[in-house]
């Protein structure tokens, strides 16, 4: 059974409509040791929670890992980052907002509002299929 993450990206930077246009992306960047160590236990098929962050505020997509955590090329010589590389799902039939995630509570332990920051997070599987179903997507 896989896993199930929330990942973070500025739409302004990478939003889900360039990773559906790309086909596959690498997820590099990330420089939390937190964040990292959530890449690190991603496997492949492992699905992820698309979040528009900064402007837009709301999951609008579901992507899967293809290839688990590997050495980021992005990284520094002597840094220890990781990335892995994601393939677009589908996206949501209506964005769920994080007001309307916010205002719901059986998503209250949501690593989302309680780490706001992390840009990598797991999802409990029952918080993930109530995602789903609030974003009027069926499962993937």
């Amino acid at each position: 059974m896989p896993a199930h993450w929330l990942i973070k990206s500025e739409p302004s930077v990478y939003p889900f409509s360039q990773l559906m246009q790309d086909g596959r992306t690498r997820w590099d960047g990330v420089r939390n040791f937190e964040a990292r160590n959530n890449l690190r236990a991603m496997k492949a098929g492992d699905l992820c929670l698309y979040y528009h962050s900064v402007e837009d505020k709301a999951v609008v997509g579901v992507a899967e890992v293809v290839r688990p955590a590997y050495h980021d090329p992005t990284a520094r010589k002597g840094e220890d980052w990781s990335v892995v590389d994601l393939k677009p799902l589908k996206p949501f039939a209506a964005p769920v907002p994080l007001a309307d995630i916010k205002a719901t509570r059986a998503l209250s332990k949501l690593a989302l509002l309680r780490r706001p920051r992390l840009s990598v997070t797991p999802v409990s599987a029952a918080d993930f299929k109530l995602l789903l179903k609030m974003g009027r997507t069926t499962s993937t």
